[in-house]
């Protein structure tokens, strides 16, 4: 415990810039490392990119059939004899709050990986993605380190505007994720969280590139404001409604779909205002869950938006995801649908929430057999409610 708080306090004490060398150096004094490697999830998560000095040289790994790429999908510590080396490679998971940031490479003796170091190491991984985030205020060089390719500028406004790729908190998992990761426009997703409720928004902008991205910025911002001075929902949605419309006059407007969660009912309020759907996993059953369409946001001058209501169950599974999933067309004009987005869904069942996204985009990819060129957004919410005392 010693050398976890003195290695801690080296990590908390270092420059945002520096914070892998600081823990390269903690670990080499305080457990004998060997060597240390801090590898970052790239934005369309198929490979773990170095985090090196400018220009970034070294070579990436898959974040399939590689130790490391096991431990990320895994989220457990993973470990690798060295042949012949006396050494053993540890992958640690580098989390935070459910959002899957890497993995920390640590190469040690075989003589210091006892499970009492590994648990401390694994710690020190979470801690290290805690400053991380908070690194990212002040620094590039963790943002740019996840980068396998350059963004567009419409991609770098999108996912400067995303809370995170997931949330875990006792009540929920949420997992997300947008393609084409490198040059998304238009579609986002947002969430708050309070002691007694979960806010979540799909938005998708229309248009493409940079107009795209500023109206989305302008919807998702009009949205937090309303949220943030404590109004609901319905009244969420209008003024945000209000806001774009005053900017564009009704020319440009943003599909949404707007969820309050009662954490400890479950029970759910939902503003339809557009294309994004909502699936539901209950068992062995997958649906899609209408409600009354209402008017998208900005396209005409006041509108009025009524809250839905519904109830989620333990163990329920929600499926959020945009026109370019569902509405997708391949080669030969066929398209996605909801027979084929059904059978991705159930196909993801035994996944965590945060891996879900990407694999049905993943089908997703395999059905139009290439990348997504439109904008392709899903969400998944595992809901595992809240225990009520008696």
């Amino acid at each position: 415990m010693k050398n976890f708080l003195a290695a801690e306090r080296a990590v908390r004490a270092a420059a945002p810039f520096e914070l892998l060398d600081a823990v390269r150096a903690a670990l080499v004094e305080h457990y004998d490392a060997i060597g240390v490697e801090l590898l970052m999830a790239d934005y369309g998560l198929t490979v773990l990119q170095p985090v090196t000095e400018l220009p970034h040289t070294a070579a990436p790994l898959p974040l399939h059939d590689t130790p490391a790429g096991r431990a990320f999908a895994s989220q457990d510590p993973g470990s690798h004899a060295v042949d012949g080396a006396g050494a053993v490679d540890l992958f640690l998971p580098v989390t935070v709050r459910g959002d899957r940031l890497g993995v920390l490479s640590v190469r040690v003796p075989e003589e210091r990986c006892t499970p009492e170091e590994v648990a401390e190491l694994t710690a020190l991984a979470e801690i290290l993605g805690r400053e991380i985030v908070v690194a990212d205020r002040d620094t590039d060089v963790y943002l740019q380190a996840r980068r396998a390719s350059r963004l567009t500028l419409a991609a770098e406004m999108q996912w400067q505007l995303l809370p995170g790729r997931a949330c875990t908190r006792t009540e929920y998992a949420i997992g997300a994720q947008l393609e084409p990761a490198y040059a998304i426009h238009g579609d986002n997703f947002d969430w708050a969280v309070t002691s007694e409720t979960l806010t979540l928004t799909i938005t998708n902008g229309m248009g493409e590139g940079i107009g795209a991205a500023l109206l989305t910025n302008l919807a998702v911002n009009a949205l937090r404001n309303a949220r943030r001075a404590g109004i609901g929902i319905a009244d969420q949605a209008a003024l945000a409604d209000q806001a774009l419309y005053a900017q564009h006059r009704g020319e440009e407007y943003v599909s949404t779909l707007l969820l309050t969660f009662e954490l400890e009912t479950g029970r759910v309020q939902a503003v339809d205002a557009g294309s994004p759907q909502l699936w539901r996993q209950r068992g062995m059953s997958v649906e899609h869950i209408p409600f009354e369409a209402q008017l998208p946001l900005g396209m005409f001058e006041e509108t009025d938006y009524v809250a839905q209501e519904f109830e989620v169950r333990r163990g329920d599974r929600l499926l959020f995801v945009s026109d370019g999933v569902y509405a997708a067309l391949s080669e030969t004009g066929e398209e996605y649908g909801e027979r084929m987005l059904a059978r991705a869904i159930q196909a993801a069942s035994l996944l965590p929430a945060s891996a879900v996204p990407r694999a049905i985009l993943l089908e997703l990819a395999d059905h139009l057999n290439a990348v997504a060129d439109d904008d392709a957004l899903v969400v998944c919410l595992d809901w595992f409610g809240r225990d009520i005392e008696a």
